[in-house]
């Protein structure tokens, strides 16, 4: 253990000499303090700032009407009439979302690549009379379109006649391995917690259970995933990239930590309200990932077609994982012609027209910032580094700072009702509580309590409110609070509709 915590403070001590260099200060007197533990890769801070990607369920199950198919489904079930990969990457890029996830294999173990491990695969399917190959097809839309990939790989496997057993580790290694080496670069790998259960298993129709701490030997495959790819980003409930958020809602939790004790994560198997929130006693930065389907249901079901969430409601998602320190992963899936329904097309696109509506136009910038303190008492730490919409410039508060707080000021009243507040991730997360205050006739008016804030934090209110002065005092901190970004912003009415509570808490 002291050589592990020596290792870290040996690279949080490089990671402020690199800062201080890329800023131009004075390593002596302008180095900000080591980050603190546990602080994120960059790869996890590049991977959080893709903010929102989307997941494509799309597999046999598609054509049969289910959500898990038993794994006896003959491949000649899967024959879209009219499938456009191209068609699933457009809308995502258009939406908004920076990267797309696509089920490979699903728990019916049906393969949508040309696997040469199984039959059970769309190379015995009617689609391009068996010569077709969606996964590439799909890498390859991603990318035209500019897009991120992911891919889901199933641990379960309900059709398989080893899964169970030993030799089923290789199997899915092996698929692992054709999926992470014949594609190009992966950016992510999602590995679901369902596992065990009944299912075909070649014709043995029966429940087989399996041990989810032991039989996948993870640590072994996680060793072949990075030798694969080095810079992949692996979901789990136990990361160690990203984790679940504990509900398939797409809500993060207040408070919702970057930080959790890995050791106490099994895939498949561990505590969802943990998950939900984090700790800020945890050893390990694994950030959030908040899951949801635009649908009922993870895959296409005609009778779904009236039951699509608007977009007021997909705003709503957006701002309570988005808005609280997660990644939103929305999944819209393919009907059977192999394209995205309208709907969900069109819902989709206007949460984001609502979005941009609202956060388009920045009110802070005419804005003073003040602070109770800064670090060291050198510019590069002053409070209206705030203003700039990026990580790497911050303010932060002096050691000595009992009470640390930012105050923006104007000389004409600002009529907002959503705040937008960063930490710099890269030097861990700090704030465990915050007050959002407002000056009215020369006093404060308490307007929001919240705790933690993280990669992003969105403080919605019910009502716009008008001030000269608004100021977040930070009542709750592990570490010397550290602010990259404040924005102030007033919603739209089709914004403003997607909210129908109270003053938060």
């Amino acid at each position: 253990m002291t050589t592990g915590m020596n290792k870290l403070n040996i690279t949080s001590t490089i990671v402020s000499m690199l800062f201080c260099m890329l800023m131009g200060c004075n390593p002596v007197d302008e180095a900000p303090p080591a980050p603190l533990e546990p602080f994120p890769s960059q790869n996890q801070v590049e991977y959080q700032q893709l903010e929102f990607i989307g997941f494509i369920h799309f597999t046999v199950n598609t054509f049969t009407d289910k959500e898990w198919g038993y794994g006896d489904e003959s491949p000649s079930v899967f024959n879209p009439s009219d499938l456009d990969v191209r068609q699933w990457a457009r809308i995502a890029r258009q939406a908004g979302m920076k990267q797309l996830i696509l089920t490979a294999k699903h728990h019916d173990g049906f393969c949508l690549w040309p696997s040469k491990y199984t039959e059970h695969s769309v190379k015995n399917s009617p689609y391009k009379n068996g010569k077709g190959d969606i996964v590439r097809e799909f890498v390859e839309a991603c990318r035209a379109e500019g897009l991120k990939v992911g891919l889901y790989l199933s641990p379960w496997d309900r059709h398989q006649a080893s899964y169970g057993q030993p030799a089923y580790i290789t199997y899915y290694r092996n698929q692992l391995e054709e999926l992470l080496t014949q594609y190009g670069e992966i950016n992510e790998l999602w590995i679901d917690g369902a596992n065990g259960g009944d299912g075909y298993y070649g014709g043995a129709r029966e429940t087989r259970k399996i041990d989810r701490k032991t039989y996948y030997d993870w640590p072994g495959t996680l060793k072949m995933i990075y030798k694969w790819q080095p810079k992949i980003t692996v979901f789990s409930d136990a990361g160690p990239g990203v984790r679940w958020i504990g509900n398939e809602h797409g809500h993060a939790g207040d408070p919702s930590w970057s930080i959790i004790e890995k050791d106490s994560l099994v895939i498949g198997g561990s505590d969802q309200e943990y998950l939900n929130h984090g700790s800020p006693d945890g050893t390990d930065w694994i950030p959030g990932q908040a899951d949801v389907s635009i649908r009922p249901g993870w895959f296409y079901h005609s009778h779904e077609d009236s039951l699509v969430k608007t977009p007021e409601h997909l705003v709503d998602i957006y701002y309570k994982s988005v808005g609280r320190n997660a990644l939103l992963l929305l999944n819209f899936p393919p009907d059977k012609s192999g394209r995205i329904h309208p709907t969900d097309s069109a819902n989709v696109m206007q949460m984001q027209e609502i979005l941009r509506a609202t956060f388009n136009e920045n009110l802070s910038t005419d804005i003073e910032v003040n602070a109770s303190s800064r670090y060291k008492d050198v510019a590069l730490y002053a409070p209206g580094q705030v203003l700039k919409d990026n990580l790497t410039t911050f303010w932060m508060a002096a050691k000595n700072d009992a009470n640390p707080a930012l105050t923006l000021s104007s000389d004409k009243a600002v009529t907002w009702d959503r705040l937008l507040i960063q930490e710099p991730i890269q030097l861990g997360q700090r704030i465990s509580s915050f007050v959002v205050e407002i000056d009215q006739n020369g006093s404060w008016e308490t307007v929001f309590e919240g705790k933690t804030i993280g990669y992003k934090r969105i403080v919605r209110l019910p009502h716009p409110v008008s001030t000269s002065k608004t100021r977040i005092r930070f009542t709750g901190f592990r570490g010397d609070p550290a602010i990259a970004y404040v924005g102030l912003f007033l919603a739209g009415l089709l914004d403003k509709a997607s909210y129908s509570g109270s003053v938060q808490h």
